[in-house]
């Protein structure tokens, strides 16, 4: 008797936040936090499983209540991000592409999970047009489905969905805010949004050089190293190769073709 009284006041009541802890561990429930930006604050919800949704909103109940609605999971409200968050969040919008972002896409499909999952492969400062990633994940007729899912992403600036425009090179709409946020977040990049469509208005879709005799997308690396006296716009991938051109290897402006 004396040693079962001395166990049970050994027992000490569990916190009360354990349950919650548990939940969002096992990816049962949300939490939700705040992230600076140069768009403004953010709210980001992460659980055990990874990051599961980026969004604009007034407030941390307002992206609770949003949030849930979308994905039914109960999403709560955190002061801050967990610093294994932050760092490579903050690291791969600074254009860090190697820091490791886990993220919870659970209940998409292979089609969206494809198309984001190239929208990743855009770097820091560059733009891709709709059909690029409708050609590169081998759905080249598929441009107006990857528009579509890229409007679906629930983690904009983690997944760049920013970094792709319109084929007819314009800069198109945006899900975080709409194409005034876009437009932002490129010229943070560097990018000269008005400069790009313009130079698409006029035909410019496509950036030569005259010594390499490599074409590319104009916001490739390779074409912005390109001097003035030797830069040669296309229209086309054709009418490049039509003068000796051959397509960037590392941009892969071929995919344009391939959509058309």
């Amino acid at each position: 008797m004396n040693e079962r009284l001395a166990l049970t006041s050994l027992a000490t009541p569990a916190p009360a936040h354990l349950a919650d802890d548990i939940l969002v561990e096992v990816g049962l429930a949300d939490r939700m936090a705040p992230l600076e930006t140069a768009i403004g604050t953010l709210w980001v919800a992460w659980n055990g499983c990874g990051v599961a949704a980026v969004d604009l909103a007034e407030d941390g109940p307002a992206a609770a209540v949003r949030h849930t609605a979308t994905c039914g999971r109960r999403t709560l409200v955190a002061d801050v991000l967990p610093a294994a968050l932050a760092r490579p969040i903050r690291r791969r919008l600074a254009g860090d592409r190697s820091a490791r972002i886990p993220l919870d896409l659970r209940g998409h499909t292979d089609f969206e999970l494809a198309v984001w999952a190239k929208a990743l492969e855009i770097p820091f400062g560059e733009v891709r047009p709709y059909g690029w990633i409708a050609a590169e994940i081998g759905r080249p007729k598929a441009v107006r489905a990857v528009g579509t899912a890229l409007g679906h992403n629930p983690v904009p600036l983690v997944v760049p969905c920013h970094r792709v425009v319109r084929t007819d090179g314009t800069i198109g709409q945006y899900s975080l805010g709409g194409p005034g946020n876009k437009r932002a977040i490129l010229v943070a990049e560097g990018l000269d949004p008005d400069g790009l469509e313009s130079a698409a208005r006029r035909g410019e879709r496509l950036i030569g050089s005259d010594t390499t005799r490599i074409v590319c997308w104009p916001t490739c690396r390779h074409a912005r190293r390109v001097s003035g006296a030797h830069r040669v716009p296309f229209r086309s991938l054709r009418d490049a190769q039509t003068r000796g051109y051959r397509a960037c290897r590392v941009c892969r402006p071929s995919a344009v073709e391939l959509a058309a």
